[in-house]
C-alpha cells in the first residue's frame, strides 16, 4: 500500500500540470486544417476519428462512439478547432507523459541531493522521501530503491544514474 503511495508521490515530482506547447498547437492545427476539408473551420464529426488515426491515435470503437455522439449532440455534428483541442490535448499530453525534460529531472534531482555535492546519499534518500511522503519507509523499502538506482554500486546516486532510471523512482508505481 504506502510502496503504491509513495511512487504517486515521486511520480508527481515529474508530472507538472502544464499546457499544450506550441509544437503541439502547430501539429493540432495542421490535421485539423487538413480535415477540414471545406476550410468552414469545422470538422465534421466522421472525419474526426481518420483525423485522430492520422495524427497516430487509435480510438477504440467505444472511444469514436462517445466522441461521435458527443459531437453529434453537444455541437451539432460539427466540432471547432478549440473543441478539437479540447478533445486531443489530453491526449497529446498522455503520450509526452513518461518524455521527461532534463529541467524537470534536474528539479527533482535537486530536491533529493540535499547538500548540494551532486550526489544522493541513503540520508538524503531517506529525508527526502520522509519530506515527500510525510512519513517514513518501512524497513527495507528505503534499501530497495537505492539498489534499484545504484547502477554502479557506490552507495551513492548521481544525476547520471538518476536520469538513466527515473522510472525507478516510480518503481513501484505499477505494484
Amino acid at each position: 500500500q504506502s510502496t503504491r503511495f509513495i511512487s504517486m508521490k515521486l511520480y508527481s515530482l515529474f508530472q507538472q500540470d502544464r499546457d499544450l506547447a506550441q509544437a503541439e498547437i502547430d501539429e493540432l492545427q495542421e490535421a485539423f486544417k487538413e480535415f477540414d476539408y471545406d476550410q468552414d473551420g469545422y470538422l465534421n464529426y466522421k472525419d474526426v476519428a481518420e483525423c485522430m488515426r492520422t495524427m497516430g491515435y487509435m480510438p477504440t470503437e467505444m472511444e469514436l462512439l462517445e466522441i461521435v455522439q458527443q459531437i453529434k449532440m453537444r455541437m451539432g455534428g460539427l466540432m471547432d478547432f478549440e473543441d478539437f483541442t479540447e478533445l486531443m490535448g489530453p491526449r497529446m499530453m498522455g503520450e509526452t507523459t513518461n518524455m521527461l525534460g532534463l529541467k524537470e529531472l534536474q528539479s527533482a534531482f535537486l530536491q533529493f541531493d540535499l547538500d548540494g555535492d551532486g550526489k544522493i546519499n541513503q540520508d538524503e534518500m531517506k529525508e527526502a522521501l520522509k519530506s515527500l511522503l510525510g512519513e517514513k519507509l518501512k524497513k527495507g523499502e528505503l534499501e530497495e530503491i537505492l539498489k534499484e538506482l545504484d547502477v554502479n554500486a557506490d552507495g551513492s546516486i548521481d544525476f547520471e544514474e538518476f536520469i538513466k532510471r527515473p522510472s525507478k523512482l516510480m518503481l513501484y508505481k505499477l505494484n
